[in-house]
């Protein structure tokens, strides 16, 4: 297998005007239901990371008509509720388990037989906690058994969806968007209403885009936790559809500008949604100067320029009851709280281990091999700043495993930029799942990132 490690180095001020790829989750989202609505849907601004091209393939394969223009618009004819077909091959979800996890719920009360699989991490996530509900809902599965052999709910995964489904009401035992989104989804086609109930706050891409196509979406706060319900078997009709651009992505030339002193750049565009924007609030709580400017909505969805400043942070404890709204975000967040004045203590992470890697672990070992301080916990991390003595800058000079995570991969080149000594990360070739152009969008801005093997950029 063909690795492609990279290496960061110290940066002068970063410098632009510029928008980051379409927003992962509502791309996803926007695909699978242009796919069973009735009628032509239009997507601009779609991600064309491998992860969501790979939800075009499994799409097209279950009958959808999807074409791209030259233009970049993404044109789909969808078969409306229910009328899916049985592929004819194994769909491939490539890296994402949000795609693998939503459309297990798509097609768990749709009367066909599909497998699924993807690559290697993804192989290895499980898929329990979205099959025991939507097993609830009438659908059966066979996976590949862990390796302690108490479950089989590993990829491929064998599922047989329901002819005649069931609407549940379903307590989620951990507040998560992607089981939220799969029981909805299933309920789709399923007669009666289908509800979740969540203990915690969750986002909300799935209801805001269901509500777009025409779903009737019913959300509530009850003693046990907010409850949503969808009525099912709606009539989805196509729509028109501006992706936003993901925050989740900019969170990577945001804290970059932040830590290089000097720096001042504009994301334009970026998805503003009050589930998705943990990591913003608190960097502005640690003193960070960003500018939400421009706010509007598109697509059914808030949006606004980010303006972001250089300038010290201070380590500060975030709330865990954020974590919801930042889950994805606590690695760059940890880059952040390296260079800052004083600790940064971060709770209620238990999610990360379950990720593309054990991105809480992945965080804590990079950061020590980079000279920072930490402390690693089962569902928390401390880390220690290195603050004005050590000129907001840590030692560096570490070579990073990835495990295949993107998200791991650009976190430590963001560190790289700002650290004593040059940062490499072993393989950066997951950053082309969600970010594909993350290298040249970067040397654009003014970072020093660049293959190991190549020359060192001027200045360097």
């Amino acid at each position: 297998m063909t690795v492609k490690p990279l290496t960061a180095t110290a940066s002068g001020p970063l410098t632009g005007d510029v928008r980051v790829p379409g927003d992962k989750s509502i791309s996803h989202r926007a695909l699978m239901l242009s796919a069973i609505a009735v009628g032509e849907s239009r997507v601009e601004g779609l991600l064309e990371g491998e992860d969501v091209l790979c939800t075009a393939a499994a799409m097209r394969a279950l009958g959808a008509e999807i074409e791209r223009d030259d233009n970049g618009v993404w044109h789909i004819w969808g078969r409306g509720v229910g009328g899916l077909q049985e592929p004819a091959n194994v769909l491939d979800m490539g890296n994402s388990g949000t795609a693998a996890r939503l459309l297990l719920g798509l097609l768990a009360t749709h009367p066909l037989t599909a497998t699924m699989t993807g690559d290697e991490s993804l192989r290895g996530r499980p898929m329990g906690r979205v099959t025991k509900p939507l097993g609830e809902m009438g659908a059966a599965f066979t996976g590949r058994s862990d390796l302690s052999g108490k479950g089989r709910d590993l990829l491929p995964l064998t599922i047989q969806g329901s002819d005649s489904p069931i609407p549940i009401t379903y307590r989620l035992p951990v507040a998560s968007a992607q089981v939220k989104s799969a029981v909805l989804l299933a309920g789709l086609n399923t007669p009666g209403e289908t509800t979740v109930i969540e203990p915690a706050h969750t986002r909300d891409h799935s209801e805001l885009m269901l509500r777009h196509f025409g779903a009737r979406i019913k959300v509530e706060e009850t003693s046990e936790g907010r409850a949503t319900t969808l009525t099912g078997q709606p009539e989805l009709t196509g729509r028109d559809i501006t992706v936003p651009a993901d925050p989740s992505s900019a969170a990577f030339p945001s804290v970059a500008a932040l830590l290089s002193p000097g720096s001042e750049i504009t994301l334009r565009a970026v998805g503003m949604n009050p589930h998705r924007i943990g990591l913003y609030i608190t960097l502005r709580e640690m003193g960070a100067n960003i500018e939400f400017t421009n706010e509007r909505e598109e697509g059914g969805e808030p949006v606004a320029d980010l303006i972001v400043r250089a300038g010290p942070l201070q380590g500060i404890e975030v709330p865990a009851e954020r974590a919801p709204s930042m889950i994805d975000e606590y690695p760059v967040l940890a880059m952040a709280a390296a260079c800052a004045e004083g600790t940064t203590v971060m709770r209620g992470l238990a999610e990360l281990r379950v990720k593309e890697c054990d991105r809480l672990a992945a965080t804590a070992r990079g950061l020590e091999a980079c000279g920072v301080k930490v402390e690693e916990g089962e569902d928390s991390l401390i880390v220690h700043g290195v603050g004005a003595a050590a000129g907001y800058r840590p030692e560096g000079g570490g070579t990073v495993a990835t495990h295949f995570d993107h998200r791991i991969a650009m976190s430590f080149l963001v560190l790289g930029l700002v650290s004593k000594a040059p940062v490499t990360v072993d393989d950066a070739t997951a950053i082309d799942t969600s970010f594909p152009d993350f290298q040249r969008l970067m040397t654009g801005l003014g970072a020093h990132v660049f293959a190991r093997n190549a020359p060192v950029p001027s200045g360097a």
